[in-house]
């Protein structure tokens, strides 16, 4: 028991607040349960908690809103409870200064820990507790879904909005590691400042420095004038670094550098520039087998890795693909595309897909049938027809057409990147021949004379091609 302490519970669930007494009665000297914001107000005018936990939704209220003006101490810890599972209640949650929130249902060891915790916390000053209430919801796009691992994934979102701490989003293709980067942004201190996105993949790495950093005029051929690089682009807001699993290692040298020292220089140049970006990275690989392979520099995964977020793979949120089909739908209609009604039978065969792509694919496929569908409302034989050849195309007949559709799929990323136009033929053999090489090593175990001879090539050539794609054959 915390000696002393006292704990007030805002709750109009009788059932709900009869277990939370029961749970916490041992965590505190003084328990006392309402159901209303007069309630609430009342008691505050006489006493003041060490804690106050309340549920969002009340019968004369919203418990977030009302927490300005309730009379509670600025320094008491406040955890939220609510069914309203969405990021925009957690952020919301985060912008009075909560200590905790807690979607429902929620565990109880979990609140149990938190109501501990915040007990036992060191009181905080009202400088330190209250947040900027310019963040609107209302800008914050895409994320959908009230699945538990997303509730986890909102939960973070929301406590990295009074901080600037380096954020790694970890995840399958396609499961929206953007999207939740664009988050982390609007609600973060940084959100009056610009988002800008590179794609580390996506760039052949004797170019790579040139576009984090910038160039001076003359710096290298075709260099005829300065250009500013993401960094300096993105001053003041946030820098998004995404497939930083495929960023050659002597870009991640320098790339660390400016982590730890906040200062760089462009290419060509001698005056130092302030790096004053949030960082938030992203891959789709599993970063420990790279480290653990040489592929990726130890102390730059933990510089970027302060906070990870992991995003959940469709099929393991398959309750949220409704609610997802819906906001698909919302978006074809305002972009120009038929309002569609699908059936419970074709929600039903969706969710037994197990989404390869994703919700990429799901987007996808939502606006494939948005198109096709003959009739307002879809149906489960639609769907089929349309998963089919999805099916086809993730199971290629040959691998020529692998090759083909994976190119495709490049093009058609890359093409919508202006600022690499004149570069997109030489970004692809960089990547295709590094593909090529490594995956040869693998097979003959790094004996640089057995590849070269499989390749058709002189062991010279190979070898320089190595050292230039900064692959180290003693690795395989």
């Amino acid at each position: 028991m915390s000696i002393g302490k006292r704990i007030l519970l805002v709750e109009d669930d009788p059932t709900i607040a009869l277990i939370i007494r029961e749970t916490l009665v041992d965590e505190c000297a003084h328990f006392t349960a309402v159901s209303t914001l007069a309630e609430r107000d009342a008691w505050l005018a006489v006493h003041q908690p060490d804690l106050m936990i309340t549920d969002v939704i009340l019968p004369d209220g919203d418990g977030i809103e009302s927490i300005t003006t309730s009379g509670i101490a600025a320094d008491a810890p406040i955890i939220i409870l609510s069914a309203q599972n969405t990021l925009d209640t957690a952020v919301r949650a985060a912008n009075i200064g909560s200590y905790d929130y807690l979607p429902k249902p929620f565990d109880l060891e979990e609140l149990t820990a938190s109501v501990r915790a915040a007990l036992q916390r060191p009181s905080a000053s009202a400088a330190e507790k209250i947040v900027d209430q310019a963040a609107d919801p209302a800008d914050i796009h895409g994320l959908v879904g009230r699945a538990p691992a997303m509730q986890a994934v909102y939960r973070t979102i929301a406590r990295l909005a009074t901080n600037d701490l380096a954020v790694l989003i970890l995840g399958e293709s396609g499961t929206g590691k953007e999207v939740v980067a664009r988050a982390i942004h609007a609600t973060g201190l940084r959100r009056h400042g610009p988002f800008v996105a590179i794609n580390m993949a996506a760039i052949p790495r004797e170019l790579i420095e040139a576009e984090l950093f910038g160039h001076e005029k003359g710096a290298f051929t075709g260099a005829h004038s300065r250009n500013a690089g993401r960094f300096e682009q993105a001053s003041g807001g946030t820098l998004f670094l995404d497939e930083i699993g495929d960023m050659p290692l002597e870009a991640q040298t320098r790339l660390l550098r400016v982590l730890q020292t906040n200062e760089y220089t462009t290419v060509g140049g001698s005056q130092s520039l302030r790096a004053d970006v949030r960082v938030v990275a992203a891959t789709h690989r599993e970063m420990a087998t790279l480290v653990a392979d040489g592929r990726f520099r130890e102390d730059l995964y933990y510089r970027l890795n302060v906070i990870p977020v992991t995003l959940p793979p469709l099929r393991e949120r398959r309750s949220d693909l409704p609610a997802l089909v819906r906001h698909f739908v919302d978006a074809g209609r305002a972009s120009g595309l038929p309002d569609r009604q699908f059936s419970a039978a074709a929600l039903a065969r969706m969710e037994r897909h197990d989404w390869p792509g994703n919700v990429r694919e799901l987007g996808n496929v939502v606006q494939r049938l948005a198109v096709l569908s003959r009739d307002i409302e879809v149906t489960a034989r639609d769907v089929d027809a349309i998963l089919s050849q999805a099916s086809d195309h993730h199971a290629p007949t040959n691998p020529a057409d692998a090759v083909s559709r994976a190119v495709d799929d490049w093009a058609s990323h890359i093409l919508a990147d202006h600022m690499h136009d004149g570069h997109i033929h030489k970004q692809l053999e960089t990547l295709v021949e590094a593909a090529l090489l490594r995956r040869m090593l693998r097979e003959v175990n790094g004996n640089q004379l057995e590849a070269a001879r499989r390749l058709g090539i002189n062991r010279n050539t190979l070898r320089k091609k190595l050292a230039s794609l900064d692959i180290d054959a003693a690795k395989f």
